[in-house]
């Protein structure tokens, strides 16, 4: 059999890949935008990707997996309509074949899908479960973003963006899950989602789909959820909170500033203290509910407190890229204000009084439509200088916010020169964050480079 993957290089996308070469199927697959670090994933399993053209239709495959980011226009997509091939998306394929008489274990909410739902994945595979999982990132305790799995759990990053240009339900309609975790809920997305409402309605429909017998893990910290909630639920919920809100299952007592080192806490007593290399509040909520659904699973919270103390995070999720002459070059996913503050909060109370230099492409489609604008520069204000990056295709300009800001702010539209400037300005000590969703034309090895140049010559 073979299938070819539309949009292969997307982190979904690429997930699909890992799973159909499990299944022992011949895999190809198009994108345009092809960088790390799912291309590397898929050049290690050797799979082979092309920009788009029709020619990689022939041979004709079985089946065409169509990702979300694909639309009518596209050539590829055109020739599989135009020939009548068969085809299907990436969330439908994975429900027919793996998702099918598992117990599905989804994480849901606008930030840390990844993150937990690799914590999730691990506190599994130390149990001795053997999950199978599909996660848009690749979890450093496994180095792949997929896998069968050879037992009957499979865990799950549900999102909430939409399937395809042919099916406009959210992905995570398609999961069925029996165990659900509701981490946050903010308006995103703004190019398929009117507003925050409607968000909330999908989220609804999610919450149809888990039986009687699931379980919902809901943050009790987080009022739209409440609002969810308040819509229909005919499943048991266990709520937790990292703001010690009393009544709340599962809580946290927190020991170190930055959140490295916290106490768990079941019904009030202590299940014991998770001591790990990740940092940030937001990493903590992260693990507290990835420990609560362990935990209906059967999984004592003190396994998963065990687990979770080897856990090393995702790529891209604050990933150290390099140190050179005590600078240090992070890599972080962060592409909403919320986010972006977050990370920022956790990289602040680690490090201290050393300098931030914090560096931007806003390049998700609800931050170049400009949904974010007026929350951006206040999401940064724990940078001590901002770089931003301008693409070419967005649709305001961001040199408003220089205009409006008091922070050290440089807005360039040339990687190139803003990579000059911050090499000339850094100094030894220094913590060079860069934050973008995307590839963003290679920065940080840039970065990198530069820096083994400029401490060479002193």
């Amino acid at each position: 059999m073979h299938i070819h993957i539309l949009g292969i290089c997307g982190t979904f996308m690429g997930g699909i890949a890992v799973l159909a070469r499990e299944m022992g199927v011949t895999v190809t697959g198009s994108d345009s935008n092809i960088y790390p670090p799912m291309s590397t994933q898929l050049e290690q399993l050797g799979i082979e990707v092309n920009q788009y053209d029709v020619a990689n239709l022939d041979p004709q495959p079985d089946i065409v997996v169509i990702g979300n980011a694909l639309s009518r226009g596209n050539p590829e997509v055109e020739a599989v309509l135009n020939n009548g091939f068969s085809y299907i998306s990436g969330p439908q394929w994975l429900s027919e074949h793996f998702l099918q008489g598992r117990h599905v274990l989804a994480v849901a909410g606008t930030h840390g899908k990844t993150t937990t739902s690799s914590m999730l994945a691990w506190i599994l595979e130390h149990a001795g479960l053997e999950p199978g999982f599909l996660i848009g990132g690749i979890p450093q305790n496994f180095g792949v973003s997929a896998r069968a799995g050879g037992g009957k759990y499979f865990v799950i990053e549900a999102d909430e963006y939409d399937t395809a240009f042919f099916d406009k339900r959210s992905k995570f309609i398609h999961y069925h899950p029996k165990t659900l975790v509701l981490n946050n809920l903010e308006f995103d997305h703004a190019d398929i989602f009117a507003d925050l409402d409607a968000i909330k309605q999908q989220f609804h429909f999610l919450i149809r789909t888990v039986p009687g017998t699931g379980q919902l893990i809901i943050n009790a910290d987080e009022e739209a959820l409440q609002d969810v909630i308040s819509m229909g639920c005919w499943t048991e919920k266990t709520y937790f909170s990292i703001t010690g809100k009393a009544g709340n299952e599962w809580q946290i007592e927190n020991l170190e500033q930055d959140y490295s080192k916290f106490k768990v806490k079941h019904k009030g007593e202590s299940a014991g203290i998770l001591d790990w290399q990740l940092m940030g509040a937001h990493n903590a909520c992260n693990a507290l509910s990835a420990i609560a659904a362990a935990a209906h699973v059967g999984i004592s919270a003190k396994l998963s407190i065990e687990a979770l103390n080897q856990f090393i995070n995702v790529k891209r999720r604050m990933e150290v890229r390099g140190i050179i002459n005590d600078v240090t070059v992070y890599d972080d996913f962060a592409h909403h204000p919320t986010a972006i503050s977050t990370t920022l909060e956790g990289l602040r109370k680690h490090c201290g009084n050393e300098k931030i230099i914090a560096i931007l492409e806003p390049r998700s489609n609800t931050m170049k439509m400009g949904v974010h604008k007026n929350t951006l520069m206040n999401s940064l204000r724990l940078a001590d200088s901002v770089y931003i990056y301008q693409p070419d295709d967005i649709e305001w300009n961001l040199s408003e916010l220089q205009d409006d800001s008091t922070q050290n702010i440089s807005m360039h539209t040339d990687i190139g020169r803003l990579v000059d400037e911050v090499l000339d300005k850094n100094q030894p000590g220094d913590n060079i964050l860069v934050m973008s969703n995307g590839g963003f034309a290679g920065i940080h090895d840039k970065l990198l480079q530069g820096l083994e140049h400029k401490y060479a010559q002193s």
